[in-house]
């Protein structure tokens, strides 16, 4: 008996801070337009490491070849890291699995989406290296300038000054865990949470 495959749609964020709200119009449109049936994978988790629940439990169908092709959103969902991409994308290859990203115009039934996909996933390190450097020499002047930033008590509402937000949201963004967050900052961690509760509220 042949198993009937199935599209994978994959919908990813970095954070519990974040929701797929942006991604799924695009998705349940290409949805919508295609016959066959169709699982959703989601995850909240970063995209430095490709060790994720709905991830795994999508490359077990994978592997069980119940999958007949994965389409994300943009291909910086599946991951940011090159190493990890471009395995995932021979892996695919290898086993027939199509993978279609609706932003980035890539399917990998083509050469051109082939070249196309492993020159976009250099690009996504390039841009998750370049925002942690940013983020880095920001501390650095904002220290080099006298600027302290917190030394709050735990549970206690820090005042979180417009520089400090952006450096915030950029880690949360990159998957930096909040403790470590607040260890750079110097903030607590409810006046962390604070702030992506008021980021998620102006969306």
């Amino acid at each position: 008996m042949r198993t009937t495959k199935h599209t994978a749609i994959y919908v990813r964020v970095s954070t519990t801070g974040q929701d797929h709200a942006s991604q799924l119009p695009d998705l349940k449109k290409w949805a919508d337009g295609h016959d066959g049936p169709i699982e959703w994978y989601r995850d909240k988790f970063t995209g430095k490491t490709m060790n994720r629940k709905a991830w795994d439990r999508l490359m077990e169908a994978v592997h069980a070849g119940k999958v007949a092709r994965i389409v994300v959103w943009r291909l910086d969902r599946l991951g940011r890291t090159a190493k990890g991409l471009t395995a995932l994308f021979e892996e695919l290859i290898e086993r027939k699995v199509n993978l279609v990203s609706l932003r980035d115009g890539i399917d990998l039934n083509t050469a051109a989406g082939r070249l196309m996909a492993n020159v976009l996933a250099s690009v996504a390190q390039y841009e998750t290296e370049v925002r942690a450097e940013r983020v880095r020499a920001g501390q650095a002047a904002a220290r080099a300038g006298g600027k302290r930033w917190g030394g709050s008590q735990p549970g206690w509402y820090a005042k979180v000054t417009p520089d400090q937000e952006r450096a915030i949201l950029k880690m949360v963004a990159e998957g930096e865990k909040i403790s470590r967050i607040a260890r750079i900052t110097g903030l607590s961690r409810p006046t962390i949470y604070r702030v992506l509760r008021n980021q998620e509220q102006t969306r």
